[in-house]
C-alpha cells in the first residue's frame, strides 16, 4: 500500500504506530532520538486515522492533508501529544530528504509568485483573515499587553508577561531614542509597542495596521491611557507612506509581506527614514536557503505570508543602499512564546470553542504546536535587523544595548 510504504521511509526515528480505518494497523520502529536532549525526545505514540481518503492523500500533500485531517478529526492521537508527533514528522523530514520531497519543495518555490501575490487590497484581504478574528480570544492567550510576536527571555525563567516587555526595552535600547522624536510603527498591532515607546521615552508616534479591528483596540487604548496627543493610529499600507521619521520599527509584520515585495518594503523604509535615523525590523526567518510557506499554514493561517532566509532580506536591504547596523538571531524564544500561548489557549479553550467552535479550536491548536515544533526543530529563527542611512548613527559597539536595559525599567503596558 501507498501509504504504507510512504510512512516506512519518512519514519527514521522514533516509535509510531498507525491504525488504519478498518481496524488493522502497523508499527514502524525507527532509531531512537539519541541526538536530542532528553526532555526533547518524543517518546511512543499510536495514531488512529478515521478517514481512508487521508492515507490516499498523504503521500501527495503530508503538510496540507494531516493538518486538514487534525482539524476535521480524520486522525485521532491515542498515545502521545500532538507536539511529539508533529516534531517526530519533522525531524524525519530532515534527516534525509527524498528526491520526491526536494521536488515538492522546489516546485513550491516556484509557486510563490502566486502565492505572495500581495497587492494593497489583498494584503488587507490576508490580515482581515488572520488578525480580524474576535479580539476576546486573542485577550485569552496573549499577555496584558496584546504583544503577537516573539517575546524575549534574558534568562529563560521568565514569565510571558515578563519577557513581552523585555522584548520591548530590548527593541528600544537598539532604537536610540532621544526626546521629542518621531517613530513609526509598521504593523502596529493592538498598539503596545507605540504606547510603551511614547510612554516611556517622550516621543510621537505613528502606528500603522492594515486590520480594522487592531485599529479600533489601538486607538481605544491610547485615549485610555491619555496618549492620544502623541500616539496616532491608521489604516494604512506601508507602501502608502509620505512622511519622514526619526525612528522606524517594525515587529512581525515582515512576514506578511511577499518576498516579491521586498524592495518596494525597503524603499519605504529608506524614503521615510530621517538621514541619521534609525530603524529596527524584527521578524521570523529561517536559517535555511530561501523556501516556500507550509501549505496548510498559508491555507489556513497566514495566506500571503512567508518567513524568509537572510540571504533575501539583505539584497533587498543591499539594493536600497541601507546601512546594516547590527543583526541578532534569536533562535529558541520564539518556541518559548509559543509554549507560553498554546497553555493559555488550552486553558480557554471551553470559551474560544463556544465563540468560534470546536474545528477553530484544533487548527490554532495545529498551528501554535506546530509552529512551536517547528521554532525547536527546523530552521525557524527570528531576525533583529538594525538600519540605518549613514554609518554614524549607531556606536561602534554593542555595549550601549546592554547598558540601557540594566538601567532602563521593564516597560510599563497600557
Amino acid at each position: 500500500m501507498l501509504f504504507e510504504a510512504f510512512m516506512r521511509r519518512l519514519i527514521r526515528f522514533g516509535d509510531l504506530t498507525i491504525v488504519r480505518p478498518d481496524g488493522s494497523s502497523f508499527r514502524i520502529e525507527g532509531k531512537p532520538f539519541a541526538h536530542l536532549p532528553p526532555e526533547s525526545r518524543p517518546g511512543p505514540m499510536r495514531l488512529r486515522f478515521n478517514d481512508a481518503k487521508v492515507l490516499r492523500r498523504l503521500p501527495f500533500s503530508p503538510a496540507l492533508a494531516f493538518g486538514e485531517a487534525y482539524m476535521d478529526e480524520g486522525v485521532t492521537i491515542e498515545e502521545g501529544t500532538l507536539g511529539d508527533l508533529i516534531a517526530t514528522f519533522m525531524i524525519n523530514a530532515q534527516s534525509e530528504p527524498t528526491a520526491y520531497s526536494r521536488l515538492r519543495a522546489t516546485l513550491g518555490r516556484l509557486a510563490r509568485v502566486f502565492h505572495q501575490y500581495n497587492p494593497i487590497p489583498k494584503s488587507k484581504q490576508n490580515v482581515a483573515h488572520h488578525y480580524d478574528l474576535s479580539p476576546e480570544m486573542y485577550e485569552m492567550f496573549l499577555d496584558a499587553d496584546r504583544q503577537y510576536s516573539c517575546a524575549y527571555f534574558p534568562t529563560g525563567n521568565e514569565s510571558l508577561e515578563a519577557a513581552q516587555a523585555a522584548k520591548k526595552r530590548h527593541i528600544a535600547a537598539k532604537l536610540l531614542l532621544e526626546p521629542g522624536q518621531s517613530v513609526l510603527d509598521i504593523g502596529c498591532g493592538w498598539g503596545g509597542m507605540a504606547l510603551y515607546l511614547a510612554r516611556n521615552f517622550d516621543v510621537s508616534v505613528t502606528g500603522i495596521t492594515l486590520s480594522e479591528q487592531q485599529l479600533a483596540v489601538a486607538q481605544k487604548r491610547a485615549a485610555a491611557a491619555g496618549l492620544s496627543d502623541r500616539v496616532r493610529f491608521k489604516l494604512m499600507d506601508y507602501r502608502e507612506i509620505t512622511e519622514r521619521y526619526d525612528r522606524i520599527v517594525s515587529v512581525g509584520m515582515f512576514e506578511h509581506v511577499g518576498a516579491r515585495y521586498y524592495p518596494a518594503y525597503f524603499g519605504a523604509v529608506r524614503r521615510a527614514l530621517a538621514d541619521d535615523g534609525v530603524a529596527l525590523i524584527h521578524t521570523i526567518g529561517r536559517t535555511d536557503p530561501p523556501g516556500a510557506t507550509n501549505p496548510w499554514l498559508r491555507k489556513y493561517i497566514f495566506p500571503g505570508g512567508y518567513c524568509p532566509a537572510l540571504s533575501e532580506i539583505m539584497t533587498a536591504i543591499e539594493a536600497e543602499q541601507l546601512v546594516t547596523c547590527d543583526i541578532e538571531v534569536l533562535r529558541v524564544h520564539y518556541a518559548e512564546t509559543l509554549k507560553h500561548w498554546h497553555r493559555r489557549f488550552q486553558a480557554h479553550r471551553a470559551e474560544i470553542a463556544a465563540m468560534l467552535d470546536d474545528r477553530f479550536c484544533r487548527m490554532w491548536e495545529f498551528y501554535l504546536v506546530g509552529s512551536e515544533m517547528a521554532f525547536r526543530h527546523e530552521s525557524q529563527v527570528v531576525f533583529q535587523v538594525q538600519l540605518s542611512r549613514s554609518k554614524t548613527a549607531v556606536p561602534e559597539t554593542r555595549d550601549y544595548i546592554a547598558a540601557f536595559e540594566a538601567h532602563q525599567q521593564l516597560p510599563i503596558a497600557v
